[in-house]
């Protein structure tokens, strides 16, 4: 490989070249951030459900969609309280809520069927933590967490303009 002496510059100031002039630490970077996006594209792959649920099929970790309109938090649900739709289990706090939400389900689910929507604005489907949300204009949005939260909210109306683009892609895939 070339040595390249920068003008002015004394042997100390040499650098060796690797691939296309750049410096071998500068690779090394680059491939590290090459294996991490190839390491998280499983995590972020395309969802194969309409509604984020777990592995026996509870959607948004079990928590009570209907309080966070009704109580303004984010309130673990009971198994004792449930309702199927979409395929997916949702658990609620009460009774009431469980019928508030079956009475309009679309109302109380939250946005991009509990996926990440700070994901969803890359276009990718991630897991959601039920304890990062919002509600915007009336409807429910989870993030990942609280500081990618923060970060969402800084532009979340055109956050929520590109998400709702890349989810009505992926939501066409989903119910074909």
């Amino acid at each position: 490989m070339p040595y390249v002496c920068y003008p002015g510059g004394s042997l100390n100031s040499e650098r060796r070249l690797g691939v296309s002039g750049f410096s071998r630490k500068t690779l090394r970077r680059l491939i590290l951030a090459l294996l991490v996006v190839l390491l998280a594209v499983p995590s972020l792959a395309c969802a194969k459900d309409m509604i984020n649920q777990s592995s026996d099929g509870i959607a948004i970790r079990g928590y009570d969609t209907v309080a966070y309109f009704t109580d303004a938090k984010a309130v673990k649900g009971s198994d004792e309280f449930t309702y199927t739709w979409l395929g997916a289990t949702w658990h609620f706090a009460s009774a009431k809520h469980r019928d508030l939400f079956a009475s309009d389900p679309v109302k109380y689910a939250p946005q991009y069927g509990g996926y990440c929507s700070g994901a969803m604005v890359d276009g990718f489907t991630g897991n959601a933590n039920p304890e990062a949300w919002r509600i915007v204009e009336g409807k429910l949005y989870l993030n990942a967490s609280k500081v990618g939260l923060l970060q969402w909210e800084r532009n979340a109306a055109e956050e929520i303009e590109k998400a709702d683009s890349r989810w009505g892609v992926l939501r066409a895939h989903l119910t074909d």
